[in-house]
């Protein structure tokens, strides 16, 4: 069988499973094109090792790649179609732990102030389009893809709930909203109706000069802009820069510092924070949860009032 027929294989099943399999086809392809058309008994250990090493220095990427591609190949192995993976033996050893940036005060004001730089004559709207998303983005903890795909129908604004659809784990919420973010979407909902919309209500809410949803990476791009002209950049070492999903992590760690302030039981408000979020379980919402110092302060504060309720080493 050639190796593109067991790609296209493999992606079926996984699809008649139920996954999305959205970004991995892609993937699998730039892998044929690399190795060529060629039966996947031809398929070397040596050749995936050059293919997962590229170029560049080892990320964490190189460890999902891996991971895919034992997937495709184990799926060959139950099929009887090869004997044995041909991956490398030996795995670098992996980058250090990712830590996401955790926006202060004053870089969310300064992220916000910098929007200007994407005037445009082309999409006049485009700055408070930008502004308004990263508001929504901080103050609700949403994924990038889920605000993007909102639509005008999902934004019930007076009822202050908006709708999220057929999320990352394929389940729909609802997500309540404060009444300075609900004034700020009205406000932005009555400038987008300059804007086309070719689906009526089902028109993107974050919509490009054709009234169409504006596309991820586009957002990206202009994210870069943005960070650029608020010049943030980070100080603790990292090689990656400041980024938009870091306003997610920005939001999760908010949210429990302030309720260590209010003395609130954090430990039963997590839940809570993770179905807001949509996250599956709890441990989707303690990867969010970065250690920042202020974190570590109300922490050990709200630990030394349990362990010393009467403040005698206040």
């Amino acid at each position: 069988m050639k190796l593109a027929e067991l790609v296209n294989n493999y992606v079926a099943l996984k699809r008649s499973l139920g996954m999305r399999f959205k970004s991995q086809p892609r993937f699998f392809r730039r892998f044929c094109g690399v190795l060529g058309d060629i039966d996947i008994s031809q398929v070397t250990k040596e050749a995936v090792r050059a293919f997962l090493d590229g170029d560049k220095a080892v990320t964490n990427t190189w460890f999902l790649n891996y991971r895919l591609l034992e997937g495709l190949f184990s799926f060959a192995i139950c099929r009887g179609l090869i004997k044995d993976l041909p991956l490398p033996d030996f795995k670098p050893s992996p980058p250090p732990t990712f830590r996401p940036h955790i926006y202060s005060n004053d870089e969310l004001s300064a992220l916000l102030r910098a929007t200007t730089v994407l005037k445009s004559p082309r999409n006049p709207m485009q700055p408070d389009t930008f502004r308004v998303l990263i508001l929504l983005l901080y103050s609700t903890g949403m994924r990038i893809g889920e605000a993007l795909h909102l639509s005008l129908r999902d934004a019930d604004l007076h009822s202050r709930i908006l709708t999220i659809r057929d999320t990352k784990f394929f389940k729909s919420r609802l997500v309540p909203l404060g009444p300075r973010l609900s004034r700020e979407l009205i406000a932005f909902r009555k400038s987008r109706a300059v804007l086309p919309m070719p689906q009526l209500d089902d028109s993107a809410f974050f919509a490009s000069s054709t009234g169409r949803p504006i596309p991820y990476q586009h957002v990206i791009t202009l994210f870069q802009r943005v960070r650029a002209a608020a010049a943030l950049t980070r100080d603790d070492g990292s090689s990656y820069p400041p980024r938009l999903h870091d306003l997610r992590h920005t939001a999760a760690v908010h949210r429990i510092i302030a309720w260590y302030r209010d003395g609130a039981d954090v430990q039963r408000l997590l839940p809570q924070l993770a179905t807001y979020l949509g996250h599956k379980d709890l441990r989707g919402t303690q990867h969010y949860l970065s250690m920042t110092p202020e974190l570590l302060e109300q922490a050990s504060l709200c630990f030394q009032k349990y362990a010393d309720p009467e403040g005698r080493h206040a």
